[in-house]
């Protein structure tokens, strides 16, 4: 592997641990584009599935005591979220992912935009269990199909006048579980070769670093401020999406 791929693979670790150390969340939309001027599509998706799980259990540990705060209703995101992928993949041959990929951005774009310079927040308290249920399973289809578990649920938890702690006790174990699935699948179809696992072992010790950094800034940062950062992680996302299909 040659120093130029090597150094991308760098950047992309450290963009995405840092990220995800943050927020809990958006490993693949501040990785994937680096990773891709060093890897092929399909390795690429695999180090940075297998990256965001790794990374993803510092932050577990990180809301540790915030994960037995509503078990229920994590519970109402997860297991959903995992029956989703295989859905997802199975609707993959009848729909059409890049149109599919075009819609969740323009929504994303729109709810991050719109939030973003807005002095006030939504606050959506009530409890909604069949609603957190369909977020779940949504994001999992969208994550089998497109590789989008995350846009919704981030979406529908930055609404949520939730603690930063109890946010994030949703977004990252639901992360976890979501990737740790799809990465089984691209295990069991052969994604992860000589190659890619060479590049995920060059990856690790820079993502673990950079997402310790994020850990430390998401300390700091009050709640409602964490709720702004994932609403412009969602215009974020949107942008890169747009791009993606354009270029």
């Amino acid at each position: 592997m040659s120093a130029y791929a090597i150094a991308f693979i760098l950047l992309g670790a450290f963009a995405g641990g840092f990220v995800n150390g943050l927020a809990g969340t958006g490993t693949a939309l501040f990785a994937l584009g680096f990773l891709l001027v060093a890897l092929d599509p399909i390795s690429a998706v695999a180090v940075v599935t297998l990256m965001s799980v790794a990374t993803g259990m510092m932050g577990l540990w990180e809301v540790r005591a915030a994960l037995k705060v509503n078990v229920a209703r994590l519970m109402r995101f997860i297991l959903p979220g995992l029956l989703g992928v295989p859905l997802g993949i199975l609707a993959l041959a009848h729909i059409n992912a890049d149109l599919l990929k075009l819609v969740i951005a323009a929504l994303l774009v729109l709810y991050g935009g719109f939030f973003s310079f807005r002095a006030n927040l939504p606050r959506f308290e009530r409890r909604t269990p069949v609603l957190d249920s369909g977020v779940g399973l949504t994001g999992g289809i969208l994550g089998g199909m497109a590789g989008l578990s995350g846009a919704l649920p981030t979406i529908w938890c930055s609404t949520r006048p939730w603690p930063k702690a109890e946010t994030r006790a949703v977004l990252q174990p639901y992360n976890v579980a979501v990737l740790s699935l799809t990465a089984a699948m691209l295990w069991h179809r052969g994604a992860y070769d000589s190659a890619t696992l060479t590049a995920f072992v060059i990856a690790l010790p820079v993502s673990f670093l950079s997402a310790r950094i994020g850990l430390l800034v998401f300390r700091r940062v009050s709640d409602n401020l964490f709720r702004r950062i994932l609403v412009g992680l969602s215009l974020l996302l949107g942008l890169g999406l747009l791009l993606d299909a354009i270029w």
